[in-house]
C-alpha cells in the first residue's frame, strides 16, 4: 500500500462488519410490509435517517415514523428485528488485521450509525466474541448518534482530529462510501476507498 500515515480512522459497516441492505426489505416483507422499497425511498426524501443517525430523534420516534408511513401495525420488536437484519457479523480476519495494525498505528472507529444498530451489532459482538472487541481494537470509537454529527460533514472529521491531536495529512481514512471519502478529503485526510465486495482484510496485508 503506497501511503505514508501514522493514524487510521476506519468506517464500520461494509468495511469491518459485514452488512446486506437487501435483508431489511426481506425482513419487513415477512411482517406484512410488501413494498418496503418504495417506503424506504420516501424516507430518503425526508430527514428521518439523518436525524436518527445524529441522535436527534429517539428510537420511539423512529418506530412511530416507520409505522406511520408503512400503514402496518408493526410491533417494536418487529421493527427492531427488520431494521437490524442488515447486520451480519465481523469476520475474524478483519479483527485480526485491526489488532495487528493497532500495534503500529493509532486507530479509530468513525461510524454513521443509530441507537438500534448499535444495540444490534453489540449483540453480535457479544455472541461471537464474548467481549467488547471494539474497545480492544481501537483507541477511541465515534458513533454518529452519540456525538450528533455524521459523515460526510467535515466537522465530524475535524472533531476526531482535534480531540486526539491528529495531523490530517498523517491520517488515513478508510470507508466504502465515496461521499464520505470526499468529506474526509475536504478535511485534509488521506483516503482509502473500499470497493464493493471487499473489506479491510483485503487491503492491509502483513507488513503494512
Amino acid at each position: 500500500m503506497n501511503y505514508n500515515f501514522k493514524n487510521i480512522i476506519f468506517d464500520f459497516g461494509g468495511v469491518i462488519i459485514r452488512i446486506d441492505y437487501n435483508r431489511i426489505p426481506k425482513a419487513f416483507r415477512e411482517f406484512g410490509l410488501a413494498d418496503f422499497e418504495s417506503i424506504y425511498s420516501k424516507f430518503h426524501q425526508s430527514p428521518l435517517f439523518d436525524e436518527f443517525e445524529k441522535g436527534i430523534i429517539s428510537v420511539r420516534q423512529f418506530r412511530e415514523r416507520i409505522r406511520e408511513v408503512a400503514g402496518v401495525p408493526l410491533t417494536d420488536n418487529q421493527i427492531d428485528h427488520a431494521w437490524n437484519a442488515i447486520l451480519i457479523d465481523i469476520p475474524k480476519k478483519n479483527l485480526e488485521v485491526l489488532m495487528r495494525l493497532k500495534k503500529n498505528y493509532r486507530t479509530f472507529l468513525l461510524s454513521n450509525t443509530n441507537e438500534l444498530h448499535e444495540k444490534g451489532f453489540m449483540e453480535i459482538i457479544k455472541r461471537d466474541y464474548g467481549k467488547n472487541i471494539l474497545d480492544e481494537a481501537f483507541e477511541k470509537v465515534y458513533l454518529s448518534h452519540r456525538i450528533q454529527m455524521r459523515k460526510p460533514d467535515v466537522e465530524i472529521f475535524e472533531k476526531v482530529l482535534r480531540e486526539n491531536n491528529l495531523v490530517a495529512g498523517e491520517t488515513l481514512f478508510v470507508d466504502d462510501s465515496i461521499q464520505h471519502i470526499e468529506g474526509a478529503r475536504k478535511a485534509g485526510l488521506q483516503t482509502l476507498f473500499v470497493e464493493k465486495g471487499k473489506m479491510v482484510a483485503d487491503y492491509f496485508k502483513e507488513g503494512d
